[in-house]
């Protein structure tokens, strides 16, 4: 698998191209178990929001948000494959599918981490801040 420095990427049906730049390859690749993550199945990496480019296909790119409606999800409205999303854990950065970029297979990475989605650290951090100070 060759992870070029500025990689192109695509939806399926190509109505949305993009590019991100992968200076240290793919970083911080994972999987998620939140009810949204679990759904769509996908391996995702992190990048900075400067990091990714919308070249084509910005006019059909729709956004769905949920929960804390903090996360911005992103996908082709016409063939309905998730880009990108802006993270809920780190908003400075956007995580993006893996699967979308050209000359990537993503069955040939290995050993990729499930994050625990379902008990977001912002929400560990909220339960905290309730929780009553015990000695």
């Amino acid at each position: 698998m060759d992870i070029k420095q500025l990689h192109k990427g695509s939806c399926h049906c190509g109505s949305v191209e993009f590019e991100v730049h992968l200076p240290n390859g793919l970083v911080d690749v994972r999987r998620c178990d939140c009810s949204m993550c679990r759904r769509r199945g996908a391996i995702v990496a992190s990048i900075s929001l400067d990091g990714i480019r919308i070249i084509k296909g910005q006019d059909v790119l729709s956004l769905y948000q949920f929960n804390t409606h903090t996360a911005r999800h992103y996908f082709c409205s016409k063939c309905g494959i998730y880009t990108h999303h802006q993270r809920r854990s780190n908003p400075h950065q956007y995580g993006f599918n893996v699967a979308c970029l050209e000359g990537v297979n993503p069955f040939e990475l290995k050993d990729i981490p499930v994050m625990d989605g379902v008990n977001h650290p912002a929400d560990r951090m909220k339960a905290n801040k309730k929780a009553p100070l015990t000695e």
